[in-house]
């Protein structure tokens, strides 16, 4: 009950029966009652639907918390550098970060199989996106991925509270059209983590630049091909300068996190662990919605002709598919949890 009720249910004792304590014993429960302010900050920049959405998992833990937890969002780069993000949670400049693995593989190997292992949670058959997201939800939770992640993490002082989606990666677009790899091979492609091998494998030169950078580099031929999520184009207008969206080599579902200082999480009761948790839970299926209905906006452009599709033939599709496999026993030999989470992810996809 808030304090206004209590100062009612006070006035009233007072009225019938005369006991003044009775007021200070019940406005010292109300004193009780805390507030936990945190940060969060996201590694990617506004325009990212991943990182604007991130106000409805604040919304969502302010409102099952009952208003004790109150989550301030901020966007790359606005309290330190994105790929500073991990250290700052650590050392509790920030309570919590919002991001994907393949940024602390340097120090987390495991992060390069958790979002960037080309091709892993490519999801055959047809299925809806709600379905490929909820097969991938199933593997992680019910099979035991987000423990073998939450070990981890820990090691490294950090609580794994769950997982989102940014739907297809890498979704590439193009300055020019891309049938084959011949027609790809010398083109410079902006790219992240393990993807920049992926995607040299078959051709590209890839090469790293910042996602705040990337029109700009497009459109002054500094990169011919880059790779995000949708957001590429609903939020930070890449097909403008980049109108081919070329497909053949992605993922249907990826998976980023959040993560959060374990001192941090361990001081927290169990009744705001429990808030916390179910805002995470909802923020997952607030991606889930909000990048299907991303990914139809694009088709919409599709057919007014202002994003062209263009499909890697079967041939090179093919090898992309030998560069997959190529860095899965690369990134299974980093770490025996590596190793491990490469195990799982193939037994599970020999089941689908």
């Amino acid at each position: 009950m808030k304090r206004n009720g209590w100062i009612v249910v006070c006035i009233t004792l007072f009225f019938f029966i005369g006991l003044p304590e009775t007021c200070v014993q019940i406005d010292n429960v109300w004193a009780a009652e805390k507030t936990y302010r945190m940060k969060i900050q996201s590694a990617f920049p506004h325009g990212d639907l991943s990182m604007d959405l991130l106000k409805e998992f604040a919304d969502s833990a302010k409102k099952r918390s009952e208003g004790s937890l109150k989550i301030k969002v901020f966007a790359d780069p606005e309290l330190v550098p994105g790929d500073q993000l991990l250290g700052a949670t650590k050392q509790g400049v920030l309570d919590m970060l919002h991001a994907m693995g393949g940024m602390w593989a340097g120090i987390l190997p495991i992060g390069n199989v958790e979002f960037n292992l080309p091709l892993a949670f490519r999801i055959e058959g047809e299925k809806t996106f709600e379905e490929k997201a909820a097969a991938v939800r199933d593997f992680f939770f019910k099979e035991g991925f987000i423990d073998l992640l939450r070990q981890e993490y820990a090691k490294q002082g950090l609580y794994y509270l769950d997982i989102h989606t940014y739907g297809p990666v890498p979704f590439v677009l193009s300055t020019k059209p891309i049938k084959t790899c011949d027609d790809l091979k010398g083109m410079k492609i902006r790219a992240e983590g393990i993807n920049l091998e992926f995607h040299s494998e078959v051709g590209f030169h890839a090469t790293v630049i910042s996602g705040l950078e990337t029109y700009m580099a497009l459109k002054l031929g500094t990169v011919d091909a880059a790779e995000w999520d949708v957001s590429a184009v609903t939020g930070l207008n890449w097909h403008e300068v980049a109108p081919y969206w070329i497909q053949g080599m992605e993922s249907d579902i990826t998976i980023g996190h959040i993560l959060m200082d374990m001192n941090k999480w361990e001081a927290l009761p169990e009744d705001m662990k429990k808030a916390l948790k179910g805002a995470a839970e909802d923020y997952w299926h607030a991606t889930v919605k909000g990048y299907k209905e991303e990914l139809e906006t694009v088709r919409k452009l599709v057919k007014e002709g202002k994003i062209h599709i263009n499909v890697l033939d079967e041939a090179c599709q093919d090898q992309y598919v030998e560069a997959a496999k190529k860095i899965w026993k690369e990134v299974a030999l980093q770490s025996p949890a590596n190793a491990k989470a490469v195990q799982m992810i193939e037994e599970w996809k020999k089941k689908r």
